[in-house]
């Protein structure tokens, strides 16, 4: 049984309490009937599908779930067990049109083939991707009902002016068309991120008042939206999006891959903004005019011309019909829930969002999912939470001590305060001691000495690092080793020698005083007499 992503189950059991059937539900969601039709049993029996739409069960609820029916998952094999046959099973199977098991059947009767049939409809199904489209694919005409349908996509228009950058920079413009009434939301644009992507799908709903029932995105040029989409690879994008879906109550519906004509409608709209308002446009690089204009543009020339097709005019058509059809926009503010995926470098750290952010050391060197919304940064490995941290900003760290290994965290601590602050915690003795191996050189930084004598001592209880300071300080021993050998062969234990100093003044007479007296009786000598 094919494994499906948890995710996707997640969106399973939502669409099955919207009431969603398990026909629609398997076309939006990508899967074989029998697939969902086995993973909805599943999830049946788990008792997975009562409750709100709203009010979703968690990832590893779903995934305890699936391993109590089907186990732990089979690592996926990356390569063909019968690439060295490609060529036959191209023949047989493009040029003669032979089925995958009548290939398997003559390839084990003629050779020594030892492949399975598994292997056989794989590379089969592989090898009618790649031949492309055929005309049993083209895809139909389908009328849509008012407020059903809003097709997105991307059309790059040049080079423009950011203001905000105040240099020029390639733009693209982004245009949600809504199916029904072909009545457009543009806007222009200086990339394709993220959360670009959200943000102009919540403006769009704000400025219609209302939600369409299903969107239909294109597997965009720009890698971050076309991974979201990729069916047989994990995506990231999608995951914000299906957030931004539950949030505003639509359906995703993406076009699939090579197939622009599934959504010809906005790739029409595209071309006729492209055409229409860029191309007299050319010589205008001012990128905040251009918006202004851009806007009257959508409600004056396009929302009033006479549509080809439809033959009504697109902003009549939606305030009179399609925006009284449209869902309503909930209550709740979106807050954007942007995914990324990062890998943990030796230094426990992630790049996210051009912050640093740690998680747990045993991760260096793995991936991970991070998670950022508002001012949060949560970072998950294989679904399960690992770390939170508050948003930091371009360069900045935040590290969670408890993040680094036990034995080693505290040597990232450069600064002398945070070292002397932890000698103080054991008492006078051992901060003085500090203080003095800190100043035992006036060139060499001490910090490293210091480092492990404090760390060592910590390992002992504080009257023995106390008494061992004491002896240290006595007799000017500032080494890591001198400090190991007090400790090891316990002469903290023993008393420090007691030394007698004589009391100033103890005197009677001095051995070189004379009294002031017979000074003062010796005959002055004249020294100026003649000779």
């Amino acid at each position: 049984m094919e494994r499906v992503d948890m995710h996707r189950l997640q969106e399973l059991v939502r669409l099955h309490r919207m009431g969603v059937g398990a026909r629609e539900t398997a076309r939006l969601l990508r899967m074989g009937p029998s697939t969902e039709r086995d993973y909805r049993r599943i999830l049946r029996r788990a008792g997975l599908f009562d409750g709100a739409p709203s009010e979703l069960p968690t990832i590893e609820t779903l995934k305890q779930a699936v391993q109590r029916e089907l186990g732990e998952p089979k690592r996926p094999q990356h390569a063909s067990s019968i690439e060295e046959w490609r060529d036959a099973v191209s023949k047989m199977h493009i040029d003669d049109g032979a089925a995958p098991t009548a290939i398997y059947d003559k390839l084990r009767l003629d050779s020594d083939f030892k492949g399975s049939l598994s292997a056989v409809k794989r590379l089969c199904a592989r090898l009618a991707k790649e031949r492309g489209i055929q005309a049993e694919d083209v895809v139909l005409r389908v009328e849509t009902e008012p407020g059903e349908v809003a097709q997105v996509d991307f059309g790059y228009v040049g080079t423009l002016w950011d203001a905000e950058e105040k240099r020029l920079r390639k733009a693209w413009v982004f245009v949600m068309v809504l199916a029904y009434s072909r009545h457009q939301f543009v806007r222009i644009v200086f990339d394709q991120k993220v959360e670009t992507w959200l943000r102009l799908h919540v403006e769009a709903f704000t400025e219609w008042g209302g939600v369409p029932a299903v969107v239909v995105p294109d597997n965009l040029k720009a890698a971050v939206v076309r991974a979201a989409f990729a069916i047989d690879e994990p995506c990231v994008l999608n995951r914000s999006y299906r957030e931004l879906a539950r949030h505003f109550g639509f359906k995703i519906d993406p076009t699939p891959p090579r197939s622009p004509e599934k959504k010809g409608k906005v790739e029409s709209s595209v071309k006729y903004v492209k055409h229409n308002f860029f191309k007299s446009r050319q010589g205008e690089q001012d990128t905040g005019v251009l918006s202004l204009e851009l806007e009257r543009w959508v409600h004056e020339i396009a929302g009033q011309r006479r549509h080809g097709t439809t033959g009504e005019r697109p902003l009549e058509a939606f305030r009179a019909i399609e925006q009284a059809a449209l869902e309503p926009l909930p209550e709740a503010k979106w807050k954007p829930a942007i995914w990324a995926k990062a890998k943990v470098h030796p230094d426990t750290h992630v790049l996210v969002a051009r912050g640093l952010y740690s998680v747990p050391w045993r991760f260096v060197g793995q991936s991970v999912l991070a998670r950022c919304i508002g001012q949060t940064v949560e970072l998950y490995v294989e679904d399960v939470r690992v770390a939170t941290h508050e948003r930091v900003g371009p360069g900045k760290r935040s590290t969670h001590e408890e993040h680094l290994p036990e034995k080693r965290r505290a040597f990232r601590h450069r600064n002398q305060e945070y070292w002397i602050e932890r000698a103080a915690q054991m008492g006078p003795e051992v901060e003085r001691y500090i203080r003095m191996v800190f100043d035992s050189d006036d060139v060499l930084l001490q910090l490293r000495v210091v480092q492990h004598v404090v760390t060592h001592l910590e390992k002992y209880p504080v009257e023995r690092a106390r008494a061992t300071c004491a002896r240290a300080s006595f007799y000017g021993t500032c080494t890591y080793g001198g400090i190991k050998n007090i400790l090891n062969k316990a002469l903290d234990r023993e008393p420090l020698p007691v030394v007698v100093l004589p009391a100033r003044g103890g005197l009677e007479k001095p051995r070189f005083a004379r009294d002031i007296r017979e000074l003062v009786e010796l005959p002055l000598e004249d020294t100026d007499a003649s000779q």
